[in-house]
Protein backbone atom coordinates (compact mmCIF):
# COMPACT_ATOMS: atom_id res chain seq x y z
CA UNK A 1 0.00 0.00 0.00
CA UNK A 2 1.33 3.43 -0.92
CA UNK A 3 0.82 6.79 0.73
CA UNK A 4 -0.98 8.64 -2.04
CA UNK A 5 -0.92 12.29 -2.90
CA UNK A 6 -3.61 14.49 -4.39
CA UNK A 7 -3.82 14.89 -8.13
CA UNK A 8 -5.66 17.63 -9.95
CA UNK A 9 -8.66 16.43 -11.94
CA UNK A 10 -6.74 17.31 -15.12
CA UNK A 11 -3.06 17.87 -14.40
CA UNK A 12 -0.61 19.31 -17.01
CA UNK A 13 2.15 16.91 -18.00
CA UNK A 14 4.24 18.50 -20.74
CA UNK A 15 1.92 18.56 -23.77
CA UNK A 16 -0.34 16.03 -22.02
CA UNK A 17 -2.91 16.21 -19.25
CA UNK A 18 -3.68 13.33 -16.91
CA UNK A 19 -7.42 13.35 -16.22
CA UNK A 20 -7.99 11.58 -12.90
CA UNK A 21 -11.79 11.44 -13.26
CA UNK A 22 -11.87 9.73 -16.66
CA UNK A 23 -8.69 7.73 -15.97
CA UNK A 24 -7.23 8.87 -19.27
CA UNK A 25 -4.21 10.72 -20.62
CA UNK A 26 -5.18 13.62 -22.90
CA UNK A 27 -3.15 15.38 -25.57
CA UNK A 28 -4.94 18.64 -26.11
CA UNK A 29 -8.60 17.67 -26.09
CA UNK A 30 -7.98 14.24 -27.56
CA UNK A 31 -7.44 11.10 -25.47
CA UNK A 32 -4.18 9.26 -26.04
CA UNK A 33 -4.02 5.59 -26.89
CA UNK A 34 -3.07 4.66 -23.32
CA UNK A 35 -5.42 2.13 -21.77
CA UNK A 36 -6.80 2.33 -18.25
CA UNK A 37 -4.15 0.03 -16.75
CA UNK A 38 -1.28 2.02 -18.29
CA UNK A 39 -2.84 5.22 -16.90
CA UNK A 40 -3.09 3.62 -13.46
CA UNK A 41 0.62 2.73 -13.62
CA UNK A 42 1.53 6.25 -14.77
CA UNK A 43 -0.56 7.84 -12.06
CA UNK A 44 1.28 5.99 -9.28
CA UNK A 45 4.66 6.86 -10.83
CA UNK A 46 3.63 10.53 -10.90
CA UNK A 47 2.39 10.39 -7.32
CA UNK A 48 5.85 9.13 -6.35
CA UNK A 49 7.75 11.29 -8.86
CA UNK A 50 11.52 10.94 -8.47
CA UNK A 51 11.17 7.98 -6.10
CA UNK A 52 11.57 4.24 -6.79
CA UNK A 53 8.24 2.44 -7.08
CA UNK A 54 8.28 -1.34 -6.74
CA UNK A 55 6.80 -3.64 -9.35
CA UNK A 56 4.44 -5.00 -6.70
CA UNK A 57 3.02 -1.52 -6.01
CA UNK A 58 2.46 -0.85 -9.70
CA UNK A 59 0.86 -4.25 -10.29
CA UNK A 60 -1.48 -3.70 -7.34
CA UNK A 61 -2.49 -0.32 -8.78
CA UNK A 62 -3.23 -1.65 -12.27
CA UNK A 63 -4.55 -5.10 -11.40
CA UNK A 64 -5.83 -4.85 -7.80
CA UNK A 65 -6.52 -8.29 -6.39
CA UNK A 66 -5.66 -10.04 -9.67
CA UNK A 67 -3.00 -12.68 -10.27
CA UNK A 68 -0.87 -11.39 -13.15
CA UNK A 69 2.69 -11.96 -14.33
CA UNK A 70 5.34 -9.23 -14.28
CA UNK A 71 5.54 -9.15 -18.07
CA UNK A 72 2.05 -7.60 -18.07
CA UNK A 73 3.53 -4.64 -16.20
CA UNK A 74 6.37 -4.41 -18.73
CA UNK A 75 3.79 -4.14 -21.51
CA UNK A 76 2.08 -1.20 -19.76
CA UNK A 77 5.40 0.56 -19.08
CA UNK A 78 6.30 0.19 -22.76
CA UNK A 79 2.94 1.69 -23.70
CA UNK A 80 3.58 4.71 -21.45
CA UNK A 81 7.04 5.19 -22.97
CA UNK A 82 5.67 5.02 -26.51
CA UNK A 83 3.29 7.89 -25.73
CA UNK A 84 5.43 10.11 -23.46
CA UNK A 85 8.86 9.23 -24.77
CA UNK A 86 11.51 6.72 -23.69
CA UNK A 87 13.30 8.96 -21.17
CA UNK A 88 10.48 9.78 -18.75
CA UNK A 89 10.36 6.42 -16.97
CA UNK A 90 13.57 4.92 -15.57
CA UNK A 91 13.94 1.16 -15.09
CA UNK A 92 15.52 0.15 -11.78
CA UNK A 93 16.80 -3.40 -12.34
CA UNK A 94 15.18 -5.95 -9.99
CA UNK A 95 13.49 -3.12 -8.07
CA UNK A 96 10.89 -1.34 -10.17
CA UNK A 97 10.56 1.98 -11.98
CA UNK A 98 10.88 5.72 -11.34
CA UNK A 99 9.38 8.81 -12.99
CA UNK A 100 12.20 11.17 -14.05
CA UNK A 101 10.29 13.39 -16.49
CA UNK A 102 9.44 17.09 -16.15
CA UNK A 103 8.89 18.33 -12.58
CA UNK A 104 5.34 18.04 -11.26
CA UNK A 105 4.67 20.57 -8.53
CA UNK A 106 1.03 19.95 -7.60
CA UNK A 107 1.43 16.23 -7.08
CA UNK A 108 4.07 16.71 -4.39
CA UNK A 109 1.51 17.81 -1.82
CA UNK A 110 1.14 15.04 0.75
CA UNK A 111 -2.38 14.23 1.85
CA UNK A 112 -3.54 12.91 5.16
CA UNK A 113 -4.92 9.41 5.54
CA UNK A 114 -8.47 10.77 5.56
CA UNK A 115 -10.20 14.16 5.63
CA UNK A 116 -10.16 13.97 9.43
CA UNK A 117 -7.30 12.31 11.32
CA UNK A 118 -8.36 9.16 13.17
CA UNK A 119 -9.02 9.73 16.88
CA UNK A 120 -6.51 8.30 19.31
CA UNK A 121 -7.53 4.91 20.74
CA UNK A 122 -8.27 4.56 24.43
CA UNK A 123 -5.01 2.68 25.03
CA UNK A 124 -1.35 3.32 24.15
CA UNK A 125 -1.07 3.39 20.36
CA UNK A 126 2.11 2.85 18.39
CA UNK A 127 3.35 2.61 14.80
CA UNK A 128 6.69 1.00 13.95
CA UNK A 129 8.02 2.65 10.80
CA UNK A 130 10.35 0.90 8.33
CA UNK A 131 13.94 1.00 9.54
CA UNK A 132 16.50 2.57 7.24
CA UNK A 133 19.51 0.50 6.23
CA UNK A 134 22.24 3.04 5.40
CA UNK A 135 25.34 1.57 3.82
CA UNK A 136 23.68 -1.84 3.48
CA UNK A 137 23.52 -3.68 0.19
CA UNK A 138 20.05 -3.16 -1.24
CA UNK A 139 19.73 -6.91 -1.60
CA UNK A 140 19.65 -7.01 2.20
CA UNK A 141 16.77 -4.53 2.45
CA UNK A 142 14.42 -7.48 2.92
CA UNK A 143 16.31 -8.31 6.13
CA UNK A 144 15.60 -4.88 7.61
CA UNK A 145 11.95 -5.09 6.56
CA UNK A 146 11.63 -8.58 8.00
CA UNK A 147 13.06 -7.48 11.33
CA UNK A 148 10.59 -4.58 11.55
CA UNK A 149 7.69 -6.92 10.70
CA UNK A 150 8.75 -9.23 13.53
CA UNK A 151 8.88 -6.30 15.97
CA UNK A 152 5.37 -5.22 14.87
CA UNK A 153 4.14 -8.78 15.41
CA UNK A 154 5.75 -8.95 18.86
CA UNK A 155 4.12 -5.69 19.94
CA UNK A 156 0.77 -6.71 18.44
CA UNK A 157 0.46 -9.54 20.95
CA UNK A 158 0.09 -7.05 23.81
CA UNK A 159 -3.64 -6.75 24.34
CA UNK A 160 -3.19 -3.42 26.13
CA UNK A 161 -1.63 -1.81 23.03
CA UNK A 162 -3.05 -0.56 19.74
CA UNK A 163 -0.52 -1.35 17.00
CA UNK A 164 -0.75 -0.11 13.41
CA UNK A 165 -0.56 -2.81 10.72
CA UNK A 166 2.48 -3.36 8.54
CA UNK A 167 0.73 -2.11 5.38
CA UNK A 168 0.16 1.36 6.76
CA UNK A 169 3.52 1.62 8.52
CA UNK A 170 5.35 0.65 5.33
CA UNK A 171 3.51 3.36 3.37
CA UNK A 172 6.28 5.63 4.68
CA UNK A 173 9.16 3.51 3.46
CA UNK A 174 11.92 5.49 1.78
CA UNK A 175 10.44 8.86 2.77
CA UNK A 176 11.70 11.62 5.04
CA UNK A 177 9.35 11.34 8.00
CA UNK A 178 7.80 13.99 10.23
CA UNK A 179 6.77 12.00 13.32
CA UNK A 180 4.07 14.52 14.28
CA UNK A 181 2.49 14.20 10.83
CA UNK A 182 2.79 10.40 10.94
CA UNK A 183 1.08 10.35 14.32
CA UNK A 184 -1.82 12.44 12.99
CA UNK A 185 -2.20 10.43 9.78
CA UNK A 186 -2.15 7.06 11.51
CA UNK A 187 -3.97 8.16 14.65
CA UNK A 188 -1.26 7.03 17.09
CA UNK A 189 0.51 8.65 20.04
CA UNK A 190 3.88 6.91 19.67
CA UNK A 191 6.18 6.23 16.73
CA UNK A 192 9.18 3.88 16.57
CA UNK A 193 12.02 4.68 14.17
CA UNK A 194 15.33 2.97 13.63
CA UNK A 195 18.15 1.86 11.39
CA UNK A 196 19.83 -1.47 10.68
CA UNK A 197 23.33 -2.24 9.42
CA UNK A 198 24.69 -5.68 8.68
CA UNK A 199 28.30 -6.47 7.93
CA UNK A 200 29.43 -10.06 7.68
CA UNK A 201 28.02 -11.74 10.76
CA UNK A 202 27.65 -8.46 12.65
CA UNK A 203 24.40 -6.62 13.29
CA UNK A 204 23.94 -3.03 14.45
CA UNK A 205 20.47 -1.73 15.26
CA UNK A 206 19.65 1.79 16.46
CA UNK A 207 16.08 2.43 17.57
CA UNK A 208 14.12 5.21 19.25
CA UNK A 209 10.60 5.68 20.59
CA UNK A 210 9.07 9.13 20.01
CA UNK A 211 6.01 10.82 21.44
CA UNK A 212 4.37 11.91 18.17
CA UNK A 213 2.33 14.60 19.87
CA UNK A 214 5.28 16.50 21.34
CA UNK A 215 8.11 15.13 19.19
CA UNK A 216 9.95 14.21 22.40
CA UNK A 217 12.21 11.16 22.33
CA UNK A 218 11.14 8.82 25.14
CA UNK A 219 13.76 6.12 24.69
CA UNK A 220 16.62 5.13 22.41
CA UNK A 221 19.12 2.29 22.29
CA UNK A 222 21.81 0.84 20.07
CA UNK A 223 22.44 -2.89 19.76
CA UNK A 224 25.74 -4.31 18.49
CA UNK A 225 25.33 -8.06 18.24
CA UNK A 226 26.04 -11.12 16.17
CA UNK A 227 23.67 -11.58 13.26
CA UNK A 228 22.48 -14.85 14.78
CA UNK A 229 21.17 -12.84 17.77
CA UNK A 230 18.59 -11.04 15.62
CA UNK A 231 15.61 -12.68 17.35
CA UNK A 232 16.87 -11.77 20.81
CA UNK A 233 17.35 -8.17 19.67
CA UNK A 234 13.78 -8.05 18.32
CA UNK A 235 12.40 -9.26 21.64
CA UNK A 236 14.56 -6.82 23.63
CA UNK A 237 13.32 -3.91 21.53
CA UNK A 238 9.69 -4.94 21.99
CA UNK A 239 10.16 -5.33 25.75
CA UNK A 240 11.84 -1.94 26.01
CA UNK A 241 9.11 -0.17 24.02
CA UNK A 242 6.33 -1.64 26.16
CA UNK A 243 8.15 -0.87 29.39
CA UNK A 244 8.42 2.80 28.43
CA UNK A 245 4.85 3.34 27.17
CA UNK A 246 2.62 5.02 29.75
CA UNK A 247 -0.49 3.25 30.96
CA UNK A 248 0.74 -0.22 30.02
CA UNK A 249 -1.21 -3.03 31.69
CA UNK A 250 1.18 -5.96 31.34
CA UNK A 251 4.63 -6.63 32.63
CA UNK A 252 6.99 -5.82 29.79
CA UNK A 253 8.41 -9.30 29.64
CA UNK A 254 5.32 -11.41 30.17
CA UNK A 255 3.70 -11.33 26.75
CA UNK A 256 6.90 -11.50 24.70
CA UNK A 257 6.74 -15.23 24.20
CA UNK A 258 9.88 -16.92 22.92
CA UNK A 259 8.85 -17.55 19.35
CA UNK A 260 9.96 -20.85 17.93
CA UNK A 261 12.00 -19.25 15.15
CA UNK A 262 15.14 -20.84 13.75
CA UNK A 263 18.82 -20.83 14.53
CA UNK A 264 19.55 -21.31 10.82
CA UNK A 265 20.08 -17.84 9.33
CA UNK A 266 19.94 -19.19 5.78
CA UNK A 267 16.47 -20.59 6.47
CA UNK A 268 15.40 -17.26 8.00
CA UNK A 269 16.70 -15.39 4.95
CA UNK A 270 14.80 -17.74 2.63
CA UNK A 271 11.57 -17.02 4.50
CA UNK A 272 12.13 -13.26 4.29
CA UNK A 273 12.77 -13.50 0.54
CA UNK A 274 9.69 -15.67 0.13
CA UNK A 275 7.62 -13.11 2.03
CA UNK A 276 8.66 -10.45 -0.49
CA UNK A 277 7.52 -12.69 -3.34
CA UNK A 278 4.12 -13.91 -2.17
CA UNK A 279 2.89 -10.34 -1.68
CA UNK A 280 2.82 -9.96 -5.46
CA UNK A 281 -0.15 -12.35 -5.37
CA UNK A 282 0.29 -13.88 -8.80
CA UNK A 283 0.73 -17.60 -9.55
CA UNK A 284 4.40 -17.41 -10.48
CA UNK A 285 5.35 -15.37 -7.41
CA UNK A 286 3.38 -17.68 -5.11
CA UNK A 287 5.06 -20.75 -6.61
CA UNK A 288 8.52 -19.19 -6.26
CA UNK A 289 7.80 -18.15 -2.68
CA UNK A 290 6.61 -21.66 -1.86
CA UNK A 291 9.88 -23.14 -3.10
CA UNK A 292 11.84 -20.81 -0.83
CA UNK A 293 9.65 -21.78 2.13
CA UNK A 294 10.13 -25.46 1.30
CA UNK A 295 13.90 -24.95 1.16
CA UNK A 296 13.78 -23.24 4.57
CA UNK A 297 11.74 -26.11 6.04
CA UNK A 298 14.26 -28.59 4.64
CA UNK A 299 17.13 -26.72 6.30
CA UNK A 300 15.24 -26.58 9.60
CA UNK A 301 12.28 -29.00 9.85
CA UNK A 302 11.25 -27.33 13.14
CA UNK A 303 10.92 -23.86 11.58
CA UNK A 304 7.19 -23.37 12.10
CA UNK A 305 6.96 -20.17 10.06
CA UNK A 306 8.31 -21.92 6.97
CA UNK A 307 5.66 -24.65 7.20
CA UNK A 308 2.86 -22.12 7.79
CA UNK A 309 3.95 -20.03 4.83
CA UNK A 310 3.91 -23.04 2.51
CA UNK A 311 0.28 -23.52 3.51
CA UNK A 312 -0.40 -19.80 3.07
CA UNK A 313 0.74 -19.76 -0.58
CA UNK A 314 -1.64 -22.63 -1.32
CA UNK A 315 -4.53 -20.85 0.41
CA UNK A 316 -3.78 -17.70 -1.62
CA UNK A 317 -3.86 -19.67 -4.86
CA UNK A 318 -7.24 -21.13 -3.94
CA UNK A 319 -8.77 -17.72 -3.14
CA UNK A 320 -7.32 -16.30 -6.36
CA UNK A 321 -8.89 -19.21 -8.23
CA UNK A 322 -5.51 -20.00 -9.77
CA UNK A 323 -5.58 -22.97 -12.16
CA UNK A 324 -3.75 -26.11 -11.09
CA UNK A 325 -3.55 -24.79 -7.54
CA UNK A 326 -1.59 -27.07 -5.25
CA UNK A 327 -3.89 -29.49 -3.43
CA UNK A 328 -5.39 -28.26 -0.17
CA UNK A 329 -4.29 -31.53 1.46
CA UNK A 330 -0.67 -30.36 1.32
CA UNK A 331 -1.68 -27.06 2.93
CA UNK A 332 -3.46 -28.97 5.70
CA UNK A 333 -0.38 -31.07 6.40
CA UNK A 334 1.93 -28.03 6.51
CA UNK A 335 -0.25 -25.86 8.75
CA UNK A 336 -0.85 -28.74 11.16
CA UNK A 337 2.94 -29.20 11.34
CA UNK A 338 3.37 -25.49 12.10
CA UNK A 339 0.73 -25.60 14.86
CA UNK A 340 2.28 -28.74 16.36
CA UNK A 341 5.50 -26.74 16.72
CA UNK A 342 3.87 -23.51 17.92
CA UNK A 343 0.17 -23.44 18.83
CA UNK A 344 0.31 -19.85 20.12
CA UNK A 345 1.03 -18.06 16.86
CA UNK A 346 -1.94 -15.98 15.70
CA UNK A 347 -0.83 -15.98 12.06
CA UNK A 348 -0.83 -19.79 11.96
CA UNK A 349 -4.39 -19.94 13.29
CA UNK A 350 -5.48 -17.31 10.75
CA UNK A 351 -4.06 -19.36 7.88
CA UNK A 352 -5.69 -22.52 9.26
CA UNK A 353 -9.05 -20.73 9.59
CA UNK A 354 -9.02 -19.72 5.91
CA UNK A 355 -8.01 -23.22 4.84
CA UNK A 356 -10.86 -24.72 6.86
CA UNK A 357 -13.30 -22.33 5.18
CA UNK A 358 -12.10 -23.55 1.80
CA UNK A 359 -12.65 -27.12 3.03
CA UNK A 360 -16.15 -26.08 4.17
CA UNK A 361 -15.40 -26.89 7.80
CA UNK A 362 -17.03 -23.69 8.98
CA UNK A 363 -17.35 -24.33 12.72
CA UNK A 364 -13.67 -25.19 13.02
CA UNK A 365 -12.81 -22.23 10.80
CA UNK A 366 -14.58 -19.77 13.10
CA UNK A 367 -12.93 -21.30 16.16
CA UNK A 368 -9.48 -20.69 14.67
CA UNK A 369 -10.37 -17.14 13.58
CA UNK A 370 -11.40 -16.44 17.17
CA UNK A 371 -8.19 -18.01 18.46
CA UNK A 372 -6.09 -15.89 16.07
CA UNK A 373 -7.80 -12.64 17.08
CA UNK A 374 -7.52 -13.52 20.78
CA UNK A 375 -3.80 -14.14 20.43
CA UNK A 376 -3.29 -10.99 18.37
CA UNK A 377 -6.15 -8.46 18.50
CA UNK A 378 -4.06 -6.05 16.41
CA UNK A 379 -3.88 -8.24 13.30
CA UNK A 380 -5.70 -6.11 10.72
CA UNK A 381 -5.41 -8.66 7.92
CA UNK A 382 -6.98 -11.46 9.95
CA UNK A 383 -9.78 -9.08 11.03
CA UNK A 384 -10.40 -8.13 7.39
CA UNK A 385 -10.40 -11.70 6.11
CA UNK A 386 -12.71 -12.74 8.95
CA UNK A 387 -15.08 -9.98 7.82
CA UNK A 388 -15.02 -11.40 4.31
CA UNK A 389 -15.72 -14.94 5.50
CA UNK A 390 -18.55 -13.73 7.73
CA UNK A 391 -20.28 -12.35 4.62
CA UNK A 392 -20.19 -15.79 3.03
CA UNK A 393 -21.65 -17.21 6.25
CA UNK A 394 -24.57 -14.77 5.99
CA UNK A 395 -23.45 -12.56 8.92
CA UNK A 396 -22.91 -9.23 7.18
CA UNK A 397 -23.59 -7.07 10.26
CA UNK A 398 -20.72 -8.71 12.15
CA UNK A 399 -18.61 -8.38 9.00
CA UNK A 400 -19.09 -4.60 9.03
CA UNK A 401 -17.81 -4.40 12.61
CA UNK A 402 -14.69 -6.40 11.77
CA UNK A 403 -13.88 -4.48 8.59
CA UNK A 404 -14.22 -1.24 10.56
CA UNK A 405 -11.72 -2.63 13.07
CA UNK A 406 -9.35 -3.67 10.26
CA UNK A 407 -9.47 -0.25 8.62
CA UNK A 408 -8.68 1.51 11.89
CA UNK A 409 -5.69 -0.76 12.47
CA UNK A 410 -4.64 -0.19 8.85
CA UNK A 411 -5.47 3.45 8.00
CA UNK A 412 -4.00 3.07 4.49
CA UNK A 413 -5.78 -0.18 3.65
CA UNK A 414 -5.18 -2.26 0.53
CA UNK A 415 -7.92 -2.39 -2.07
CA UNK A 416 -9.08 -5.75 -0.76
CA UNK A 417 -10.36 -4.12 2.43
CA UNK A 418 -12.68 -1.89 0.39
CA UNK A 419 -13.85 -4.94 -1.57
CA UNK A 420 -14.62 -6.82 1.66
CA UNK A 421 -16.45 -3.74 2.96
CA UNK A 422 -18.53 -3.38 -0.22
CA UNK A 423 -19.35 -7.09 -0.28
CA UNK A 424 -20.71 -6.88 3.27
CA UNK A 425 -22.80 -3.82 2.42
CA UNK A 426 -24.20 -5.50 -0.69
CA UNK A 427 -25.12 -8.56 1.37
CA UNK A 428 -27.07 -6.23 3.64
CA UNK A 429 -28.91 -4.78 0.63
CA UNK A 430 -27.15 -1.45 1.20
CA UNK A 431 -26.36 -1.11 -2.48
CA UNK A 432 -25.63 2.62 -2.60
CA UNK A 433 -23.25 2.33 0.37
CA UNK A 434 -21.47 -0.54 -1.38
CA UNK A 435 -20.91 1.68 -4.43
CA UNK A 436 -19.39 4.36 -2.19
CA UNK A 437 -17.09 1.80 -0.56
CA UNK A 438 -15.80 0.67 -3.95
CA UNK A 439 -15.15 4.29 -4.94
CA UNK A 440 -12.43 4.36 -2.27
CA UNK A 441 -10.29 1.90 -4.23
CA UNK A 442 -7.38 3.19 -6.32
CA UNK A 443 -8.47 1.02 -9.25
CA UNK A 444 -11.02 -1.72 -9.74
CA UNK A 445 -10.49 -5.43 -10.37
CA UNK A 446 -12.92 -7.43 -12.48
CA UNK A 447 -15.00 -8.69 -9.53
CA UNK A 448 -15.40 -5.10 -8.30
CA UNK A 449 -16.84 -4.20 -11.71
CA UNK A 450 -19.22 -7.14 -11.33
CA UNK A 451 -20.33 -5.99 -7.89
CA UNK A 452 -20.79 -2.43 -9.14
CA UNK A 453 -22.93 -3.77 -11.98
CA UNK A 454 -25.09 -5.67 -9.48
CA UNK A 455 -25.38 -2.65 -7.16
CA UNK A 456 -26.40 -0.29 -9.94
CA UNK A 457 -28.89 -2.80 -11.29
CA UNK A 458 -30.45 -3.27 -7.86
CA UNK A 459 -31.16 0.47 -7.57
CA UNK A 460 -32.42 0.85 -11.14
CA UNK A 461 -29.36 2.56 -12.68
CA UNK A 462 -29.44 0.41 -15.80
CA UNK A 463 -26.97 2.31 -17.97
CA UNK A 464 -24.29 2.27 -15.27
CA UNK A 465 -25.05 -1.40 -14.59
CA UNK A 466 -24.57 -2.32 -18.25
CA UNK A 467 -21.30 -0.38 -18.46
CA UNK A 468 -19.82 -2.08 -15.36
CA UNK A 469 -21.09 -5.47 -16.50
CA UNK A 470 -19.35 -5.05 -19.85
CA UNK A 471 -16.06 -4.39 -18.06
CA UNK A 472 -16.61 -7.36 -15.77
CA UNK A 473 -17.22 -9.73 -18.69
CA UNK A 474 -14.26 -8.41 -20.67
CA UNK A 475 -11.82 -8.69 -17.74
CA UNK A 476 -13.20 -12.03 -16.58
CA UNK A 477 -12.68 -13.42 -20.09
CA UNK A 478 -9.12 -12.08 -20.04
CA UNK A 479 -8.48 -13.77 -16.68
CA UNK A 480 -9.70 -17.10 -18.00
CA UNK A 481 -7.66 -16.85 -21.20
CA UNK A 482 -4.48 -15.97 -19.29
CA UNK A 483 -4.96 -18.99 -17.05
CA UNK A 484 -5.71 -21.30 -19.97
CA UNK A 485 -9.28 -21.99 -18.84
CA UNK A 486 -12.26 -22.21 -21.22
CA UNK A 487 -14.76 -19.39 -21.43
CA UNK A 488 -18.23 -20.71 -20.52
CA UNK A 489 -21.05 -20.59 -23.05
CA UNK A 490 -23.43 -19.17 -20.44
CA UNK A 491 -22.29 -15.78 -19.13
CA UNK A 492 -23.83 -16.45 -15.73
CA UNK A 493 -21.27 -19.21 -15.21
CA UNK A 494 -18.61 -16.48 -15.04
CA UNK A 495 -19.88 -15.65 -11.54
CA UNK A 496 -20.77 -19.12 -10.25
CA UNK A 497 -17.34 -19.71 -8.69
CA UNK A 498 -17.87 -16.75 -6.33
CA UNK A 499 -21.55 -17.45 -5.76
CA UNK A 500 -20.65 -20.94 -4.54
CA UNK A 501 -18.78 -19.42 -1.58
CA UNK A 502 -22.09 -18.31 -0.03
CA UNK A 503 -23.43 -20.88 2.39
CA UNK A 504 -27.05 -19.64 2.38
CA UNK A 505 -29.21 -20.05 -0.70
CA UNK A 506 -30.76 -16.60 -0.16
CA UNK A 507 -27.32 -14.93 -0.25
CA UNK A 508 -26.29 -16.81 -3.40
CA UNK A 509 -29.57 -15.78 -5.01
CA UNK A 510 -29.08 -12.11 -4.06
CA UNK A 511 -25.49 -12.10 -5.37
CA UNK A 512 -26.51 -13.54 -8.74
CA UNK A 513 -29.79 -11.61 -8.88
CA UNK A 514 -28.02 -8.27 -9.21
CA UNK A 515 -25.83 -9.60 -12.02
CA UNK A 516 -28.88 -11.03 -13.80
CA UNK A 517 -30.66 -7.68 -13.51
CA UNK A 518 -27.56 -6.05 -15.02
CA UNK A 519 -27.86 -8.44 -17.97
CA UNK A 520 -25.49 -11.29 -17.15
CA UNK A 521 -26.71 -14.52 -18.69
CA UNK A 522 -29.19 -12.80 -20.97
CA UNK A 523 -27.11 -13.52 -24.09
CA UNK A 524 -24.90 -16.32 -25.30
CA UNK A 525 -21.19 -15.52 -25.23
CA UNK A 526 -20.17 -17.74 -28.11
CA UNK A 527 -19.21 -14.61 -30.06
CA UNK A 528 -16.98 -13.41 -27.22
CA UNK A 529 -15.03 -16.65 -27.21
CA UNK A 530 -13.33 -15.58 -30.40
CA UNK A 531 -12.80 -11.95 -29.39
Amino acid sequence: MILTRPMAKAHPLGSFRLDAESESLLRGAEPSKLGRRAVAVLRVLLQRAGEPVSKETLIEAAWPGLAVEENNLSVQISAVRRVLGPDWIETLPRRGYRYIGPPIAVINEVRTASPASPPLPGKPSVAVLPFSNPGTNRKQAHFADGMVEDIITALSRFKSLFVIARNSSFAYKGRPMDTKLVGRELGVRYVVEGSIRTSGNQLRVAVQLIDAESGYQLWSERYDRKLADVFAVQDEIARAIVSVLPGRLEDAGRDIAVRKQTSNMTAYDLVLLGNEQWRRLNPRALAEARERFRAAATLDPNYARAHANIAWTIVCEAFLEAPNATALDEALSEIETALDIDDDDAWFHGVFAQLLFLRREDDRSEAHFNRALTLNPNDADVAAVFANILVYWGRWREALLWIETAKRLNPFPPNLYHWYHALALYAGHRHRDAIEALKQTRSLHCWAHGLLAACHAQIGMREEARSELSRFIKERHLELRQSGEPIPLNELDLAEIRADRYRRAADRKHFLEGLRKAGLGSTNTGRSKQS
